[in-house]
């Protein structure tokens, strides 16, 4: 990452710390996971049907089997380290 004169050095280090967090990560795969319903969802209505209603949609109809799904995947892959 390149120096930036208006970021402290602390500051740049909290960042690389938040982009490399398991939190941050699922929070960037959950976020793909609704836009990519989103686009499914869009072209069905025939229109951008928004990120709102399609973070909603998602969340009652697909968040909790996608979650359990990544949690037997990250079991999975730390069983065969």
């Amino acid at each position: 990452m390149k120096e930036n004169p208006e970021m402290p050095s602390s500051e740049e280090d909290h960042s690389r710390f938040v982009r490399n967090s398991v939190l941050y990560k699922e929070f960037l795969a959950e976020r793909a996971e609704i836009l990519k319903h989103k686009w499914i969802e869009s072209e069905k209505a025939g229109r951008d049907i928004g990120f709102e209603k399609a973070l909603l949609d998602w969340i009652v109809k697909h968040r909790s089997n996608w979650r359990e799904r990544r949690r037997r995947e990250a079991r999975t892959e730390k069983s065969a380290s």
